[in-house]
């Protein structure tokens, strides 16, 4: 009998170790993985360099409060904010964390300029933004918010379909109540869709025109995923507000809000607090992390590994076009849309050693870590050759 509440639909599958790109269980068995915690660890099982942080670390320092000065985390942020858009950075322990710091960072810097009642968060209709009560009633998925009434106010919704070519009805959406427009760049749960550069770039204009700010939550598709450090850099176009989590602790809990100069002013002492948040340990491992990711070389291999691992995954589509609708998603952020549900084929790729993992629209998610071997991706390449062949 297992004594875990039952939120969790659990595979009958546990593992002992990882090293890389594999997992291994109890008896032995080998698989080669996928998931990677969804999209978590950036670096694979065991990566020698975390490995060495964290116990070096471990012997000093784990915790102390935010009432103190962290140097790790002082280091950390600066790091980030040299390589992107952010003058400052608030560190969180997940996503959902990260996102709900994000919508109250927008909401506070309207109240601080004196228009309290510009708090409206414009989000996308069964997009994904964490599990929390707020973040769910952000997502507007009714399967999410079902049994978690009453409502959480203060979020509107457009349509994913509002996105072709130029959001026609989203001047619309925004009221002179609205504080904030925040999308993912690329919607990972919702079935791994790109918002394609153009749509960034008016959804930049308009909140310049209307003078609501730009939330682009890069929690699963940051951090090196998709070739870029972060994925919105393809499109150039400048957030005001990052949620960021997932990779940036390579396995290890962190998130972060990353912001501009003018939306941080409003946060001011007080306003908002983390007990854990930004801990020595998380940061000292973050730091590794973003030194060994951060860097364009690192970056480049990304991104022509998984240019090859896209067009030997196309070649598949296009061997069975009755199984594989389409190849989803950029770098390493992979989405395989099937004709049918996904279920039996994400667990047909288990049976045959290759971990995966669900999104919407039947689509199965495929998310190396991205230090991933050529060999490896060669690998699951087969695995999905061979199910296409069963099915």
């Amino acid at each position: 009998m297992s004594y875990l509440a039952k939120n969790y639909n659990r595979k009958k599958l546990s593992f002992v170790k990882g090293k890389g790109s594999y997992l291994f269980t109890s008896n032995g068995s080998k698989y080669l993985d996928f998931v990677q915690g969804i999209a978590v660890n950036s670096l694979g099982h065991a990566h020698p360099k975390l490995i060495k942080t964290i116990n070096k670390q471990s012997k000093k320092l784990w915790h102390v409060s935010n009432a103190f000065q962290i140097p790790e985390g002082e280091l950390l942020a600066k790091k980030i904010a040299k390589k992107t858009f952010a003058d400052y950075v608030m560190f969180q322990n997940s996503g959902a964390e990260a996102t709900e710091a994000a919508i109250k960072t927008a909401r506070r810097y309207f109240f601080s300029k004196g228009k309290p009642n510009k708090n409206r968060i414009l989000c996308i209709k069964n997009s994904f933004h964490g599990r929390t009560i707020a973040a769910i009633y952000a997502s507007g998925s009714k399967k999410m918010t079902e049994g978690f009434g009453p409502k959480v106010p203060g979020f509107d919704h457009i349509q994913f379909k509002d996105f072709e070519p130029r959001f026609p009805n989203l001047k619309n959406k925004i009221t002179k109540n609205t504080a904030a427009i925040m999308v993912e760049t690329i919607m990972g749960e919702g079935g791994i869709k790109p918002i394609p550069n153009q749509c960034l770039k008016y959804l930049r204009k308009i909140c310049n025109q209307k003078k609501v700010l730009l939330i682009l939550d890069e929690v699963q598709c940051g951090i090196g995923r998709t070739g870029d450090f972060f994925a919105f850099e393809e499109s150039k176009v400048k957030p005001d507000i990052v949620p960021i989590a997932k990779g940036i602790g390579g396995g290890f809990p962190i998130g972060a809000v990353l912001m501009t100069k003018k939306v941080a002013s409003g946060m001011t002492p007080g306003t908002h607090g983390s007990t854990f948040g930004g801990n020595p340990l998380a940061m000292k491992i973050g730091n590794t992390v973003m030194d060994i990711v951060s860097k364009k070389v690192f970056l480049n291999k990304i991104k022509k590994n998984s240019q090859y691992f896209h067009k030997k995954l196309n070649k598949l589509k296009d061997t069975y076009p009755k199984i594989i609708k389409e190849i989803r998603g950029r770098g390493f952020l992979i989405g395989l849309k099937l004709q049918k549900d996904q279920t039996k084929f994400i667990e047909k790729l288990m049976n045959n050693k290759l971990l995966t993992i669900r999104a919407a629209e039947n689509v199965v998610r495929v998310l190396p870590p991205l230090n991933v071997k050529k060999s490896e991706i060669d690998q699951a390449v087969k695995i999905i050759n061979k199910v296409c062949k069963e099915y």
